[in-house]
């Protein structure tokens, strides 16, 4: 029987051995690949050679909302300040239960108004439209019954009057230039019907004139581990992916989209906690099965400040979502594969995001299980695998810094010696606490799924304080 067991062991500790390869090497490559990338962009941009227009396409920005008083009026402010000419600001609260409403209607010269909203995606019916003029932009205030982030996104869509909408999170800030420069992969190609943003940690930032002033790592554990975690995420596999138009995630906090592709395609489904992904997936899927010619790009330039959770409670249920809405995603489009898996796409997007996004936290906690068992039956060889796990941690904290100083130097931040100490102290608590941590939350996320499968739940948010709580 011990023997048995010890066979066992050795088979399960070869898989996972090759696991870890096979991811390091992935991230090894994406993140070399992105750092060129960037490096290549930000000599162009300072050789004056990049896209440069006195023309632009209108866009609508499009922010779903629900129980968001504490840092929406400030949000809402500062998007009448980009630099952009022609845009327009569409708020929905999702019938929020708080005051969010009341702020908006105390902050801003809001009028009723009885304009008829074509409805060409289904939504809930609007129970109050307000409108008003600021500094040359228009503001549309949308009341309506609640209906979950997709439905207030659909009833975005069928208000907004212009061809590119924006979605972008209550509790974000674009930079000043954002609209400019998620606007230009359009103009480069006309083929590209929506490109994702770089969304970062806002607990980090002082805006000065919707351009960073500040920049300072929050001495917050959990935050400030975020922080490198977004970095590791946003600068490496989707640059890698962007090559081929592989991106299946454009997160919601910041994307744009085509609108008259977006509403061919049926808009987003209400019956999900993961709309952004699927609606991405939905739209890889209908233009290969119309055969149409399109990209999906990623644009890292634009940028996007997004609160991240500060507490364990809330940073469990951000997972646990995130994780049950990337596995409806994922089985809800299995044609990816099976009808094309002969494009990119399909065989190389597709199984990257089942193999290392959704079963890697899996594997991860079942390797470390079976450590555990190998050790209770005195079959393991206890320094090979310290030695093992010593190189894959510190290759995952090498990957980790240059991610994080790539971005810095992309941006154009100082750092001061305090926060390089800080972002390798947040690093190597990363990769070896906080990693483990989330793979145990993804893989326990399942766990009630039927009662919580459409169920977002609700975070705490903070007013964005210019950068006091770093």
């Amino acid at each position: 029987m011990n023997l048995l067991i010890e066979r066992l062991m050795e088979i399960i500790a070869l898989f996972f051995v090759g696991y870890m390869i096979m991811y390091t090497t992935f991230l090894f490559f994406s993140v070399l690949f992105g750092a060129i990338r960037t490096y290549e962009k930000d000599r162009m941009m300072r050789l004056s050679n990049e896209i440069k227009h006195d023309y632009y396409m209108p866009i609508s920005i499009l922010m779903p909302a629900f129980n968001e008083e504490v840092t929406i009026v400030e949000n809402v402010r500062r998007l009448l300040h980009l630099d952009y000419n022609l845009y327009e600001v569409i708020i929905i609260d999702d019938g929020s239960t708080d005051e969010t409403i009341e702020r908006l209607m105390e902050a801003f010269p809001f009028q009723s108004t009885s304009s008829p909203i074509h409805r060409r995606l289904p939504c809930e019916e609007e129970e109050a439209i307000y409108e008003a003029m600021m500094n040359n932009v228009n503001l549309t205030l949308i009341r309506k019954a609640r209906g979950g982030k997709g439905d207030a996104l659909n009833m975005g869509i069928n208000a907004s009057q212009y061809p590119y909408f924006v979605t972008l999170d209550a509790d974000s800030l674009l930079q000043s230039n954002a609209l400019e420069k998620i606007i230009q992969p359009v103009f480069a190609d006309e083929q590209v019907i929506a490109v994702g943003g770089m969304v970062q940690v806002s607990q980090c930032v002082e805006l000065k004139a919707g351009y960073v002033r500040k920049y300072r790592i929050p001495w917050q554990p959990i935050v400030g581990m975020q922080v490198m975690e977004y970095d590791r995420s946003f600068l490496a596999s989707r640059i890698l992916l962007d090559q081929f138009s592989g991106n299946l995630i454009i997160s919601g906090a910041f994307g744009l989209y085509k609108k008259d592709i977006v509403i061919a395609a049926g808009g987003y489904k209400t019956d999900t906690i993961g709309e952004d992904m699927e609606l991405v997936m939905r739209l890889h899927s209908f233009m290969l099965n119309s055969k149409g010619s399109y990209k999906i790009r990623y644009q890292p330039e634009a940028v996007c400040w997004s609160q991240a959770p500060e507490t364990l409670r809330d940073i469990v249920k951000q997972r646990r979502r995130w994780h049950i809405g990337l596995f409806q995603s994922l089985i809800g489009y299995p044609e990816m594969l099976l009808r094309f898996r002969y494009k990119p796409v399909g065989f190389i997007s597709y199984l990257y995001y089942w193999v290392f996004e959704l079963l890697g936290p899996f594997i991860e906690v079942f390797g470390i299980f079976t450590i555990l068992l190998s050790l209770q039956f005195n079959i393991l060889n206890v320094p090979f695998m310290i030695n093992l796990f010593l190189i894959y941690i510190g290759y995952g904290i090498l990957l980790s810094l240059t991610a994080f100083f790539q971005r810095v130097y992309f941006q154009g931040i100082k750092l001061n010696i305090i926060d390089m100490i800080k972002a390798i102290l947040f690093v190597v608590l990363e990769n070896t606490i906080f990693r483990y941590f989330l793979s145990f939350v993804r893989v326990t996320s399942f766990i009630g799924y039927k009662k919580k499968r459409n169920s977002w739940g609700s975070i705490k948010r903070w007013k964005h304080n210019n950068g006091s709580r770093a």
